[in-house]
């Protein structure tokens, strides 16, 4: 089914494909990288243009590459696609060199599940050769626009519960969704991390993992996560570049305010996609996770997800907290525009004084409380109550 659901970032490839030689779709496994990159594919030879696509999973399409990659890719037509490609980052030096010879657009269209950072030597050898996009896990903007949000099945809820990958969210009842999760975060930490070339034992990873679910939304100690693993701080940072650079955790930044209050000035760590933070806690049904403390953050946690997955290009994120508890959960600048964000998973939400502090601290007048509501309704002094759906309406334009 979810085949058939249009992603936002399709025409966006189109865009690129017109002005750059190497296109990269990266973003985390099973999210519907290769999916779109088929559909787009299709869309070319719908056209009447060739395509090739080779998967490095794939032992018969590694092959193809092994020997000489450069006289084999220099033979395909059209456009080529090479899916996982983080699995052969010596493929980067013979991409260039094939790019240097025949800048063509659109000739090379690359998936992978590690973002550019993890691989620095190789997304540098692309440098200015490239563009590079992340699909996310479904956005609720894309799952309505299908009109699949009328489906009983798939709520605003049930996508908070179960997250947005595609297998788990569209499953035929919560179980199947979690255990879906389960086995995802099984063959994550077994095999996709050790493919990567990372030597961390899986149990360590995964009780590393859970660690950052029970401290999800909080300013990131790594002397705290050292202790608690009993290491070092360099350990944890280490293991949390992992998760970040596929795609798992997120790190949002305090926001740059010169002024005269102490701020805080530590990153946020989110687990990035809610459903596997629930199965990392345990969370199997709605009434499981409407009973448990993690439930304000992990709203939190999604609504930041969900706007900066839709966000145009060009909004900068960040968040503001004072040493004295003043805070705003998100604040989003584009030119001179800027959107504070504050998330509450109450229907009838209400803010501290904390959050007017920080609105006259930081001079915003846009700001809006984000809640799991319809309709939406006044606070005071011109700040409104919205859903989801109105949020991401401010930032996609």
């Amino acid at each position: 089914m979810h085949d058939k659901i249009p992603r936002s970032l399709a025409s966006i490839l189109t865009r690129d494909a017109r002005h750059y030689p190497a296109l990269a779709l990266v973003g985390p496994r099973q999210c519907g990288k290769t999916t779109l990159a088929k559909q787009w594919l299709q869309s070319i030879r719908d056209a009447g243009g060739q395509t090739q696509y080779f998967d490095l999973e794939k032992p018969s399409d590694r092959m193809k590459l092994a020997s000489d990659p450069e006289a084999f890719l220099r033979r395909q037509m059209g456009t080529v696609c090479i899916d996982e490609v983080q699995y052969a980052p010596a493929l980067f030096e013979v991409l260039r060199a094939l790019i240097d010879e025949d800048r063509r657009p659109g000739r090379f269209l690359l998936l992978g599940s590690a973002a550019p950072a993890l691989l620095k030597q190789s997304s540098e050898t692309l440098a200015g050769r490239i563009a590079t996009r992340e699909l996310t896990p479904f956005q609720w903007r894309e799952l309505a626009l299908a009109g699949v949000g009328q489906n009983p099945l798939v709520t605003l809820e049930s996508l908070w519960l179960r997250g947005g990958f595609p297998d788990s969210t569209l499953a035929e009842d919560d179980a199947a969704s979690f255990r879906w999760r389960l086995d995802f975060i099984r063959t994550f930490l077994e095999r996709d991390i050790p493919q990567l070339g990372f030597r961390v034992p899986a149990q360590t990873m995964e009780r590393f993992w859970r660690m950052c679910a029970h401290l999800h939304g909080q300013s990131l100690n790594l002397s705290y996560l050292g202790q608690a693993l009993g290491t070092s701080h360099t350990a944890p940072r280490n293991h949390l570049d992992i998760l970040s650079g596929s795609f798992m955790m997120r790190l949002l930044e305090p926001t740059e305010a010169n002024l005269s209050k102490r701020l805080v000035k530590t990153p946020k760590a989110y687990v990035r996609d809610s459903g596997l933070l629930h199965a990392l806690l345990g969370l199997e049904t709605f009434n499981d996770l409407d009973g448990h403390p993690v439930r304000g953050v992990s709203w939190e946690g999604f609504v930041i997800e969900k706007l900066m997955g839709a966000a145009a290009e060009g909004w900068r994120a960040s968040y503001y907290r004072t040493a004295q508890g003043a805070e705003l959960d998100l604040i989003l600048e584009k030119g001179s525009r800027r959107i504070a964000f504050e998330c509450k998973a109450s229907t009838s939400p209400s803010v501290t004084r904390g959050f007017w502090t920080s609105l006259d601290d930081l001079k915003i007048t846009e700001a809006y409380i984000v809640a799991p509501i319809e309709q939406p309704f006044p606070i005071g002094r011109g700040i409104e109550a919205i859903g989801l759906t109105a949020a991401v309406k401010l930032v996609t334009g």
